[in-house]
């Protein structure tokens, strides 16, 4: 009788030994569980954002739409005009944290926001209007193409937009350019790709307003 009884006591221990093992086993699953859920939350986040941003850095940009010259009548080019308008789909983008790249002779300039025009230039002269006087040595001058919902006033070029970048080149770079000269550069917005910028003066000056890209 007592080896019966000492027989069923050691199977009772069995069984709440392998009890506690199961919940044990359980309470692992469950945290491994919620860790698992937890940072797959979190990459599922982290992949969309990502996903957003890299689709706003690619489809989103400028592209220059032409380079026109305003020549002193003696010396060379003294003023450009940068034509930009938003990349097809490109998300709106603020010219305030812009920087134009300019390179010429040797020298790698670096022009950043200066103000923007309250009118429209289409319209009139572009190198006759008087906020030239913004542009100096280091920033540039936006100017108002064509802007339906006014942002350009505030710096921010969206769909449908088209503005000009107002550059002062005698201050920029010290001197007029003279003919058969390179420029290069590019206007990097903050995000998105740039407008490339890259003309050759022609061998000889014939007008006042000349078309260099």
């Amino acid at each position: 009788m007592k080896l019966l009884e000492f027989l069923k006591g050691k199977k009772g221990a069995t069984g709440i030994g392998t009890l506690i093992v199961f919940i044990a086993m359980v309470l692992v699953a469950a945290v491994a569980a919620a860790v698992l859920i937890n940072t797959s939350g979190f990459l599922q986040q982290k992949a969309m954002a990502t996903g957003k941003e890299s689709t706003e850095q690619v489809a989103s940009g400028l592209m220059c739409m032409g380079v026109t010259g305003h020549y002193d009548g003696s010396n060379g080019i003294d003023k450009l005009a940068i034509y930009i308008a938003p990349n097809a789909g490109s998300a709106p983008i603020d010219l305030k944290q812009a920087k134009l790249f300019l390179i010429y002779d040797g020298e790698s300039h670096v022009l950043n926001y200066s103000t923007a025009t309250t009118e429209t230039l289409g319209a009139t002269d572009i190198f006759s209007v008087g906020n030239w006087s913004s542009a100096d040595s280091s920033s540039y001058v936006v100017g108002v193409i064509q802007d339906a919902d006014g942002s350009l006033s505030n710096g921010v070029i969206n769909k449908g937009d088209i503005a000009v970048l107002l550059v002062d080149v005698s201050q920029v770079f010290g001197n007029p350019i003279p003919t058969r000269k390179e420029v290069s550069g590019q206007y990097q917005p903050e995000f998105g790709a740039p407008a490339v910028i890259q003309f050759t003066t022609p061998a000889a000056y014939t007008q006042k307003v000349i078309e260099l890209q």
